[in-house]
């Protein structure tokens, strides 16, 4: 993590230190590839972020040889999720029967889990985060992008050349939109806030969601406090925002008596809330020569079932690991980029198309009846009876589609540490 200049030129260079970002430069790094990360923040503190850790991750941070350190990170595991109703409550995911090592998630701040990758990947040569560094371009020479221009938090600004510019810039990513690389919009009946607040000794131990008089209301246990997410009909914000931040605590407080004590004290404005537009939207071709995309700049995803963040470093696992030789040689092509969109497209339809139909089956349903008691949404209930979906339903979010194992070589570090070399590539 470094103050100085940038260096003029590297092998990779990646746009935002997220999840994909982090992981991607870890790996290469891993396996002696120069890579520079721009990242455009001072640091990774920023409230209100996804940070549930599925098993897919867990499996990734094994296989790398970093589960021991990442165990010591403050975090609380779930083993089921769990959906209150006034009829009763039904169970939407329940973990402890997944195959593999891992049988729970993890919720863990984003911000620690970054620090935590990043941390690892300084131990290389060849890694290089830029903080206060945006991408304000790209370098094209003869129709293949040759590096990124950027600004710093100064106003200096500068060039670099890279073999392989990496989009990891989320789901406004100026890289996609400089490689003009376009996304399909496939709706999202929803937006959401973002809140905390502390919890009481008498609250309801474990993480769940909250359906109540038309709104979904998920429920995030941080150990000592609550992250909560309000949903509301997309484009509705602005009316809330008129009536006041007393509207939003009057639902919290009716909805979730526990909280009463509390809620106006931890809620006094707006501002001690995050607004998220939820977007579901995917890139039709996530590469040209010289470029890549990878998790929400490749894909945006609904934050139902929190499986973005680990799509995401299923993303940037199958990137390395199709990408390393390659780099390596000096010798990549779109060819190769090509092969990382075929490998990670069916996850990412999948998952969509999964999101599109629970945001139509239980979201909308409950967020175009408000005020009114819907009741349990059928295909809640059906999930309650029917194990197999129930089954289906956890596998899909603590693992995934084409589960992605490590496959890049070691380095003499690695050796060291005793950690293996790679991988069978293996579909889940």
């Amino acid at each position: 993590m470094s103050d100085t200049p940038a260096p003029a030129s590297t092998t990779v260079c990646i746009a935002g230190c997220g999840p994909a970002g982090a992981m991607l430069s870890l790996m290469l790094a891993r396996a002696g590839v120069d890579v520079v990360v721009l990242e455009q923040y001072p640091d990774f503190f920023r409230d209100f972020r996804g940070d549930t850790i599925h098993a897919s991750t867990l499996q990734v941070l094994d296989e790398l040889g970093l589960l021991p350190g990442f165990q010591k990170l403050p975090q609380q595991k779930t083993t089921k999720i769990s959906m209150v109703t006034d009829q009763g409550t039904f169970t939407l995911g329940d973990f402890t029967q997944l195959p593999g090592k891992f049988q729970s998630l993890s919720m863990v701040p984003q911000w620690d889990f970054l620090d935590f990758i990043t941390t690892e990947a300084e131990k290389y040569p060849t890694f290089r985060l830029q903080f206060r560094t945006r991408v304000v371009g790209l370098i094209e020479e003869d129709g293949v992008v040759r590096g990124v221009r950027y600004r710093t938090h100064d106003g200096e600004e500068g060039e670099i050349r890279a073999l392989l510019t990496v989009a990891a810039d989320g789901r406004h990513s100026t890289v996609r939109c400089a490689a003009r690389l376009t996304a399909v919009e496939y709706g999202a009946p929803i937006d959401l806030l973002w809140y905390r607040v502390p919890k009481g000794s008498e609250d309801p131990d474990g993480s769940f969601a909250r359906l109540f008089r038309g709104r979904f209301l998920p429920m995030i246990d941080r150990g000592d406090y609550w992250q909560g997410a309000y949903t509301m009909p997309k484009g509705t914000f602005e009316a809330m925002r008129t009536e006041g931040i007393e509207s939003l605590r009057a639902d919290l407080r009716e909805a979730m008596p526990f909280l009463a004590d509390r809620v106006d004290a931890t809620l006094r404005s707006w501002d001690d809330t995050g607004f998220l537009e939820v977007r579901v939207n995917r890139l039709r071709r996530w590469y040209s020569a010289g470029v890549l995309c990878i998790g929400d700049a490749a894909h945006a995803m609904s934050p139902v079932a929190g499986v973005g963040i680990n799509l995401a470093i299923q993303d940037a696992v199958a990137a390395a690991n199709l990408l390393v030789d390659p780099l390596l040689n000096g010798r990549l092509t779109t060819d190769d980029l090509a092969r990382v969109q075929r490998r990670r497209s069916l996850p990412a339809r999948l998952s969509q198309l999964l999101q599109l139909r629970v945001q139509k089956q239980i979201i909308s349903p409950t967020e175009t009846r408000q005020r009114a008691d819907p009741g349990v949404p059928p295909a809640l209930r059906l999930m309650s009876r029917a194990p197999q979906l129930q089954q289906y339903f956890s596998r899909f979010m603590a693992i995934g589609v084409r589960n992605e194992h490590v496959r890049t070589p070691s380095t003499t570090l690695d050796r060291n540490r005793h950690v293996p070399g790679g991988y069978p590539s293996c579909a889940v």
